[in-house]
C-alpha cells in the first residue's frame, strides 16, 4: 500500500483528509491546507498506533510527501464532524491479504482506544471552553454505540446486552465486527442493510470505524488532567 493516497472531503466549515488504503488516519481543519498539515501533524502518532500493533508505517515528512488522489464536497456530515464521502476507490474489492491488514489495523486502533481508557479510568478529563465534554464512561458507551450502528451499515444487527457491562458489550460488538467483515469480503453485502439502511463498502466501513475509534482514543488521551 501507499501511504501517500490521500482524499479531501471539503464541506462548507469543515474539511477531512485521509488515506484512501491506511484506516484511521484522518484529519479534519478548517480548510484542505489546514487538514492536510494536521494530517502530517498526526501521521508520527499514527505510525506509533500501528508500531504497537506490529504494523509498519512510515508517515511522511511534510505535506509534499501526500499524494490528492480522490476529491469532494462534503455534506451536513461533513460540517458536523464525520468523513462522511464514499469515494470510487471505496468500492474496490478487497483481496484476503488487504483484509486481513486493515483489519489488523483496525483492531490496532481499538487497542489504542482501550489504552487511552485505561489510562483515563479514576481521573479528570478537561472540559471544553463551555463545559462540554463526555466523561470516560460516556465515551465507551459512544463507541458501543457507534460500534452497533455501523454493523447496520454491512447489514448486521448487534442487539444491547444489558447484563454486561460497556467493555464486554464493546469487546462482543469488536468481534461482530470482524466476522461481519469477512463475510462482506467472502460472500458480499446485501443490497441494503437492517429496515432499509444504507449499505457501506467494506473499504469505507474499515476506514470510518478506524477513524471514529482513534479519534476519541486521542481526545481521550489529550483530556486527560
Amino acid at each position: 500500500m501507499n501511504p501517500n493516497k490521500i482524499f479531501l472531503e471539503t464541506g462548507k466549515k469543515k474539511t477531512f483528509a485521509g488515506a484512501l488504503d491506511w484506516p484511521g488516519w484522518c484529519r479534519s481543519g478548517s480548510g484542505p491546507d489546514s487538514a492536510l498539515q494536521a494530517l502530517v501533524d498526526y501521521g508520527p502518532r499514527y505510525a506509533q498506533v500501528l508500531q504497537i500493533g506490529g504494523i509498519d508505517f512510515s508517515p511522511p515528512l511534510d505535506i509534499s510527501g501526500l499524494s490528492i488522489v480522490e476529491k469532494a464536497g462534503g455534506d451536513a456530515t461533513t460540517d458536523f464532524g464525520s468523513p462522511g464521502f464514499i469515494f470510487e476507490s471505496d468500492r474496490a474489492a478487497l483481496t484476503r491479504e488487504e483484509l486481513d491488514l486493515q483489519k489488523s489495523i483496525l483492531e490496532a486502533c481499538w487497542a489504542a482506544f482501550d489504552r487511552a481508557a485505561a489510562s483515563a479510568a479514576g481521573k479528570e478529563l478537561k472540559k471544553g471552553p463551555r463545559g462540554g465534554g463526555r466523561d470516560l464512561d460516556k465515551i465507551i458507551e459512544h463507541i458501543t454505540e457507534a460500534e452497533r450502528a455501523y454493523l447496520g451499515r454491512l447489514g448486521r444487527k448487534f442487539k444491547r446486552h444489558e447484563e454486561l457491562d460497556l467493555t464486554e458489550e464493546l469487546t462482543m460488538a469488536r468481534k461482530a465486527v470482524l466476522e461481519a467483515l469477512d463475510s462482506a469480503v467472502k460472500k458480499g453485502l446485501p443490497e441494503s442493510g437492517p429496515r432499509g439502511g444504507v449499505i457501506w463498502p467494506v473499504r469505507y466501513f474499515l476506514r470510518r470505524s478506524a477513524w471514529h475509534t482513534l479519534d476519541h482514543a486521542w481526545e481521550t488521551e489529550d483530556r486527560i488532567i
